[in-house]
């Protein structure tokens, strides 16, 4: 069986980093920071590292190896929000980990952190992503175009919500957080 778990981050895992990012090309454009050398590997470990009150970056570790994230960041408590973000190894993407993953961490968000709202933005040409927020209880409220750009070429966003209020996913996620006194 495969054990899946979810943690913070750790300075361990800058060599699973790279190569998440080096099965997955596709996540220069979709990921915030380019991770193509060393030094951008540790630039995108440092800032997964600071797990604070206003961000809360997870490793979805799979049989002891790194091979995505989901991160709750923007944690705004006058208003209780948070934005979502996810992303995973091509070489682990089609088993669900991510949807999963994420339905933790919402629901965890939702109820033991307190927060009332979560939002998430996916391109619109990265349907799959759509699907896992959908798929963890996210629902579509509008599209912000051509909001993105990478290159010389322009992307539509489509923006999601889940709030506290709405119907939790049935389905258990069937994953376990690492060292939960330490992650509240």
């Amino acid at each position: 069986m495969t054990d899946i778990r979810l943690r913070p981050w750790s300075t361990d895992d800058l060599e699973d980093l790279i190569a998440i990012f080096r099965a997955s090309r596709d996540l220069e454009t979709q990921y915030p920071m380019a991770v193509r050398t060393l030094a951008e590997a540790r630039e995108c470990l440092d800032s997964m590292l600071q797990f604070t009150e206003q961000h809360k970056a997870f490793a979805i570790v799979q049989n002891d190896r790194c091979v995505g994230n989901v991160a709750i960041t923007h944690i705004e408590r006058r208003h209780d929000t948070g934005w979502v973000s996810y992303f995973s190894s091509a070489t682990v993407r089609g088993q669900g980990l991510v949807r999963r993953s994420l339905v933790k961490v919402a629901n965890w968000a939702l109820t033991d952190l307190g927060l009332f709202r979560l939002e998430l933005g996916h391109r619109t040409n990265n349907p799959a992503s759509g699907a896992v927020a959908t798929a963890a209880g996210f629902h579509p409220e509008g599209l912000e175009r051509q909001k993105l750009r990478y290159g010389d070429e322009r992307f539509d966003v489509r923006t999601m919500a889940r709030l506290a209020t709405d119907p939790f996913p049935t389905v258990d996620p069937g994953i376990t957080f690492d060292t939960l006194s330490k992650i509240n």
